[in-house]
């Protein structure tokens, strides 16, 4: 499996108080020298993290896959097709959530959603819809048109230890499984950290995991090069 590293959380430090430290830049080059394969980062409506002029100057500067997470939203459509980012990974958006909260519910908006990614798609961007393993979404995503989904781990990585963790675990394995039959290639995140992680390697199939926020925690401990590589090898391994 390949590891997409969410630097968010290098500008959610920098913005407790304004100014340039840490360098979002420098963390992705970072990032990159010890093992990430991509740089995602989540271009929030009220922007508050990452801004425009990180995503641009990541693209700008940086030869490596750029997977912008992005709303649904006519304002977020026009920034991809101005930047074109490799990847954009569509996600439901509220303002009040602290993270996203769920998967995006393509299936109830499967019109807009397969206009909003045609036109991605026609410029060359990958496109994934990051949904909640239910068959019912799968299917939504694919008839988008859409390359990838990214599965929701959260609900699994809440479980994670306790008796719930099974039926959690076994609907990501059965979303995949299905997706794959489809001709869907799958990504996932959400949650993952150094501990819940290894159980995704059980899942056949599975193209890149998108961590963030419990790399960032643990740098905070051991360096950021640290942090990254022990996460590559537990994704590797």
């Amino acid at each position: 499996m390949k590891l997409g590293l969410n630097i968010d959380h290098v500008a959610t430090l920098r913005n407790a108080r304004g100014g340039i430290e840490p360098n979002v830049l420098e963390a992705a080059k970072i990032c990159l020298a010890n093992g990430a394969d991509s740089i995602t980062t989540h271009l929030r409506e009220d922007r508050r993290h990452i801004k425009d002029e990180d995503v641009k100057l990541i693209r700008q500067t940086l030869k490596t896959k750029l997977n912008l997470e992005m709303a649904m939203t006519d304002e977020m459509h026009k920034i991809a097709l101005d930047l074109l980012p490799d990847a954009v990974c569509i996600v439901p958006e509220k303002r009040q959530e602290v993270t996203t909260e769920g998967g995006l519910d393509i299936a109830g908006q499967l019109l807009r959603g397969v206009s909003f990614v045609r036109e991605l798609v026609v410029k060359g961007i990958e496109v994934s819809l990051f949904i909640d393993p239910d068959i019912k979404q799968v299917t939504a995503a694919y008839q988008t048109g859409a390359q990838f989904i990214e599965l929701h781990t959260g609900a699994y990585a809440n479980a994670y230890g306790t008796p719930d963790e099974h039926k959690a675990f076994e609907d990501l394995k059965k979303a995949t499984e299905f997706a794959h039959t489809l001709g869907l290639k799958v990504n996932a995140g959400h949650g993952l950290n150094y501990e819940n992680v290894l159980r995704m390697h059980e899942i056949d199939g599975l193209y890149e995991l998108n961590i963030g926020h419990s790399i960032i925690s643990r740098a905070v401990f051991v360096g950021l090069p640290q942090a990254v590589r022990e996460m590559k090898e537990l994704v590797n391994d």
